[in-house]
């Protein structure tokens, strides 16, 4: 188990031949795609990474990631803080090998002979972790006066429906 730093590049297959497990924290800065939907890049990443050897000595990663991040509630267009938690089953495989024979529940990551960007892996993750629409929870939320329901204004003209001369058409019997 390797406690600190997370190296930003790593081989795989070696990690997993030594059943290593890399754990620690990572700023939350050093994720420049992450940090472009967010309201501000404080913070750092907890991230538990286990690399293994599992049936017909395939290699497979398990990630634990947590951070919070800030971003702007669609609703009330305050600052809410989010507990993003993600976890992970990715099974390594050569560029173009045959992915069909894979144990079930595993994403597919293809590693070539360069090292793989651990750094990137975490950051799709998170990526895909946040939500697409970030909100308070609605007991939280401090919503603007007046939008829980929509007034109807006494001046505004009532309009016909633009289809109801078709609809006189079709009760007619000489049409």
């Amino acid at each position: 188990m390797s406690n600190g730093p997370i190296p930003p590049h790593v081989d795989p297959r070696k990690l997993a031949d030594r059943g290593a497990t890399l754990e620690g924290a990572m700023p939350l800065a050093s994720f420049e795609r992450l940090c472009d939907p967010l309201a501000d890049n404080v913070g750092t990443v907890q991230a538990k990474l286990v690399f293994e050897r599992g049936e017909r000595r395939a290699v497979s990663i398990h990630s634990q990631l947590q951070v919070e991040v800030k971003m702007i509630c669609q609703r009330c267009l305050e600052l809410v803080v989010l507990p993003i938690q993600s976890e992970c089953d990715y099974a390594v495989v050569k560029e173009g090998a045959d992915t069909q024979s894979l144990p079930k529940g595993y994403d597919v990551l293809e590693v070539g002979e360069d090292p793989l960007d651990l750094l990137a892996l975490v950051e799709d993750e998170l990526l895909l972790a946040l939500p697409i629409v970030p909100v308070h929870a609605p007991e939280d939320c401090q919503q603007p006066p007046g939008l829980d329901e929509p007034e109807s204004s006494e001046d505004e003209v009532t309009r016909s429906n633009p289809f109801s001369v078709l609809a006189q058409l079709k009760r007619d019997p000489n049409v």
